[in-house]
């Protein structure tokens, strides 16, 4: 068939739809040369004409004409409304399995709607006489064939960035002519839902448009024209000649137009043209969290959430329990239709179909009676997704009901459903705002008409109130709700009392005592508030972000009291995430009376330990955060000096003071030291010193090393004397933390033994006892090597991974009280076996402490394995022919390395790190022979698993404890 042909034909039809459309439909086939769903697929299983009939109710089925991924069309008669057929595809879609397009006729025109996910959709309109048009024509062959070529180029990830990037710029504007930032927010709320309101017809007549139009010319004018609008959207009524809908909401109560001037208008306008209908209503989250005062955001906890790592705590929490629910549902509903079906008695039949309708009702009325509690809800981000995956299911739900031959219910599912607390007004206000958009997108994209009168319905169950401390200092009560979700605020324990002030800090300290410890993370209190609601049964279950911290230290103790009383079931113990800027590491906690299976990380494992490990299945019970500090290994492990200052120095000017008489006699040597942190330990050496007065060095004894003190007056005392720490400002010349103990247990050492606090791979170096270690590094105040080689070992190594922290992206953080003082050595080479520091060192050149007789032969062993080690890694970082080792300008210090020139480029790619990255053979064997010599010394075989090594050392732990 021609075009001609097909449009002379359809020109002339005067068939009603039911008589017509199964043959326009083929006869697009015929001209498309495509082939007619009966030749395609004669089972009709993925290509048909009235797919998903249901007989029992007389339906006309989902769609007129279904194509598995490709389509969804459905026919109207001449001049019937083509929205209406839209609406019903729209309805449909999920049971069509989300066609990439739902496409409708009337036989004279073919309208191509694209419903690609995540993608804008675009719109194809074509008449009769389009068709003679070859690229026109090609539209519908694509729809048949190919309909990825219809796939919109712009996502709504994109427009909503972009939009909200330019919104952002535009209010920013207004903010740097000194308008109040939460008026600012309020007002752009407001023109935000009129773009909105305009793009879904709901502001007729593109008449946002045109009052910005008008206002370009008649710019005194635009205050009262913006104030007359908003006030009519608050009550309804007429704007001028067009009848406004009344909005009401509370979002517009409260009218009070910025002034706007001319290049304001202009750039408004211009996002006319962007299609807010589109927009993700997490735009409102970022739009106001660029809005607020920087200062605020961490108390506010107002910062974008991505949809994907927000649906990780919505997922387990919200939705996936009640699709079980569903599921079981479901399977009871279809014994009982296969019952009624088989039934002979009438009687019989409809009792097993009142059955039926109930069972669907209840699960109806689940839903509806379910509320999902963000006590943390900002933007309301989460609570807007919580809601639509009720909605959806519902939707799913309701399909069902038909394909059970019940009658249509109607949705019930509302913001009703979901409750809220936020401290901040405007805040509270964006939540209601996002959760109304999110509701009118929903009801819009899946064929449903709005109600209206008003169009935003109240909102009352998200509060403006403080979610943790009430104004009189007393703990606030939390709603009753099935559920409990949210993304409390980020803010460290150390920064709370400087952040939210003394009387706040104080309200804490009283309200939390014995449930938060003081120097917890803010974070905390929203989890020992969520564990209060599951325990009382104003909850069920909670899902919340947390910093890694929140399984560290003292935070600890908040999950290891929601242990006590129910299990975390799904966990992600490190994910990215992106916080006013800059990338962090959070973990999402899912926690409560749940029956799903326990899932860490992606993976099922029996159980999930307070520090947010787990038990793999078949696995050992190796649960550390019961791991204690052990008596033998104190006064061993300590974090090197924190400076507070700009006390170091480069080596050039360094030498140049060493070499420097002072007027009192004084050498610069007793301060002048050589520094080491943790880059210099896993990368080159940078050359750094130190000014080091020591400890209680007083400033007039201090003053007698002329140079190296005034250098200390210029660049730290200035902004020592800034500081509200009486003792940074009042002792300015000494480090902020000189670590008395540290230098004590270093004083009679030749050398000490040195690990980065944070790093990727898990090594131990030697340091000469003059090096003054950074606060970055942890100090082991010994000198032998079977100290060194235990710690450097593999069963030290599954320990230190098992019991550390973790920062950010950046690695592991080792700390002195759980990594090394819970970690038990081998019986008679503890640190408390080797605390006299009597050395012997052996022919090898390996040095071991003075042990018990017993123990010798494995300290020898250890001891020469270690040394081997450490001999073959600084070979390979200073081969002696690429270096010249060059004396200090005084004695008492290390040699200098000076790379020989033609090896410079190459000695500059040595380093630890790259080592370790690398894995060279010869480094693998000497971690196997030093491995295998520390298994001997526990009397372990060396084919033990990780697991195995962790519970073997978990019950040393405790035993040596008890």
């Amino acid at each position: 068939m021609t075009p001609d042909e097909f449009i002379i034909k359809w020109q002339r039809a005067t068939l009603k739809e039911r008589a017509a459309a199964q043959e326009h439909f083929c006869d697009l086939c015929q001209l498309l040369n495509e082939l007619t769903p009966a030749a395609a697929d004669p089972t009709g299983a993925v290509y048909c004409f009235k797919h998903g009939t249901i007989k029992t109710t007389g339906g006309q089925g989902w769609a007129d004409v279904w194509k598995s991924g490709h389509f969804g069309w459905e026919y109207k008669s001449a001049g019937k409304n083509l929205d209406q057929a839209l609406k019903r595809l729209q309805f449909y879609a999920p049971a069509l399995n989300h066609p990439p397009l739902l496409i409708v006729s009337d036989m004279e025109q073919i309208i191509i709607h694209t419903a690609f996910t995540g993608t804008v959709p675009d719109q194809y309109t074509l008449t009769l006489n389009d068709l003679r048009d070859p690229s026109k024509l090609q539209l519908l062959k694509w729809a048949f064939s190919d309909p990825e070529k219809l796939r919109p180029i712009d996502t709504t990830a994109a427009l909503t960035e972009r939009a909200a990037r330019q919104f952002s710029e535009w209010a920013a504007a207004l903010r740097q002519r000194g308008h109040d930032s939460a008026a600012v927010a309020h007002f752009s709320q407001q023109l935000l839902f009129c773009l909105f309101a305009q793009d879904i017809g709901l502001l007729p007549n593109q008449l946002f448009t045109r009052l910005l139009e008008n206002g370009l010319k008649y710019p005194a004018q635009v205050e009262q024209m913006l104030t007359n609008l908003l006030d009519t959207m608050a009550t309804g009524g007429l704007f001028g000649s067009e009848a406004i809908d009344w909005f009401n909401g509370g979002l517009f109560a409260e009218v009070q137009p910025l002034p706007l001037e001319t290049a304001d208008l202009k750039t408004l306008h211009s996002f006319t043209k962007l299609n807010w209908s589109a927009i993700e209503p997490s735009i409102f989250g970022t739009l106001f969290e660029r809005g607020l005062d920087p200062k605020q955001r961490a108390q506010l906890g107002a910062h974008y959430t991505d949809p994907n790592s927000i649906m990780r705590l919505v997922a387990p929490v919200v939705l996936m329990p009640l699709r079980k629910e569903w599921q079981s549902v479901q399977k009871e509903m279809l014994q009982l239709k296969t019952a009624a079906d088989a039934a002979k008695s009438p009687t019989v039949r409809d009792k097993q179909l009142t059955k039926l309708r109930a069972l669907l009702t209840g699960m109806l009325e689940r839903l509806n009676q379910f509320h999902v509690l963000d006590p943390a809800c900002g933007a309301g981000n989460f609570l807007f997704l919580a809601l639509k995956g009720l909605k959806d299911l519902e939707h799913e739900i309701i399909l069902a009901g038909e394909q059970f031959g019940l009658m249509r219910a109607s949705p019930t599912v509302s913001p009703h459903n979901v409750l809220g607390i936020e401290k901040n007004h405007y805040a509270a206000e964006l939540a209601r705002v996002t959760v109304w958009i999110g509701e009118i997108q929903w009801m819009l994209q899946h064929g449903f008409s709005l109600s209206k009168n008003p169009i935003l319905k109240p909102i009352n169950s998200i509060e403006q109130r403080d979610a943790v401390v009430n104004a009189d200092g007393s703990e606030p009560d939390w709603p009753t709700a099935d559920v409990i979700i949210g993304n409390p605020p980020f803010l460290g324990g150390s920064k709370k009392r400087g952040l939210l002030g003394d009387d706040y800090f104080t309200a804490l300290e009283t309200i939390y005592a014995g449930r938060v410890p003081a120097g917890a993370d803010l974070v905390c209190y929203w989890f020992e508030k969520a564990r209060a609601q599951i325990e009382t049964g104003k909850a069920r279950a909670a899902g919340l972000v947390a910093t890694q911290a929140i399984r560290n230290n003292s935070n600890r103790s908040v999950l290891e009291r929601i242990l006590q009383q129910t299990r975390i079931f799904h966990a992600w113990s490190n994910e990215r995430w992106t916080n006013d800027g800059a990338n962090v590491h959070v973990a999402f906690i899912c926690f409560g009376q749940s029956k799903l299976p326990t899932v860490l990380n992606g993976q099922v494992v029996n159980r999930i330990y307070a520090d947010l490990t787990g038990q793999a299945a078949g696995d050992l019970n190796c649960d550390v955060t019961n791991a204690q500090p052990l008596p033998e290994n104190v006064a061993t492990c300590f974090e090197g000096i924190k400076k507070y200052g700009a006390f170091d120095i480069d080596g050039t000017l360094a030498r140049q003071w060493l070499t420097t008489p002072n007027p009192a006699g004084h050498h610069n040597q007793d301060v002048i030291k050589q520094w080491r942190n943790a880059q210099d330990m896993m990368g080159r050496g940078q050359d750094q010193w130190i000014i080091d007065f020591g400890v209680n060095r007083s400033e007039q004894e201090a003053a007698c090393y002329e140079l190296p003190f005034e250098y200390v007056q210029l660049h730290v005392r200035t902004i020592r004397a800034q500081q509200s720490n009486e003792r940074l400002r009042r002792l300015w010349w000494l480090h902020e933390r000189p670590r008395t103990d540290m230098r004590r247990a270093l004083n009679t050492l030749p050398r000490y033994i040195a690990t980065p606090r944070v790093a990727k791979h898990r090594i131990f170096i030697w340091c000469e006892s003059g090096i003054i270690p950074d606060t970055r590094l942890l100090v082991i105040a010994r000198a032998d090597d079977v100290n060194f080689g235990v710690l450097t070992s593999r069963i030290h190594h599954i320990w230190s991974l098992a019991t550390c922290a973790w920062h950010g992206g950046q690695g592991a953080t080792y700390n002195a009280n759980t990594c090394f003082a819970t970690f038990p050595f081998p019986i008679g080479l503890t640190p408390a076996d080797t605390a006299n520091h009597a050395i012997e060192t052996l022919n090898s050149g390996a040095i071991i402490p003075s042990v018990a007789i017993e123990y010798r032969a494995h300290a020898i062993v250890i001891a020469k394995a270690a040394h081997q080690l450490n001999q073959l890694r600084d070979h390979w970082l200073n081969p002696p022919d690429w270096i010249d080792r060059v004396p200090e300008v005084v004695a008492g210090y290390p040699d200098r390395i000076i790379a020989k020139p033609e090896y410079a480029a190459q000695l500059k790619q040595r380093a630890l790190t790259n080592l370790y990255n690398q894995q060279p053979a010869w480094l693998v064997n000497a971690h196997q022979q030093l491995d295998q010599a520390v298994a001997a010394a526990y009397g372990w075989p060396t084919e033990l698993t990780d697991a195995e090594i962790l519970q073997r050392l978990l019950q040393l732990n405790q035993a040596r404890v008890e």
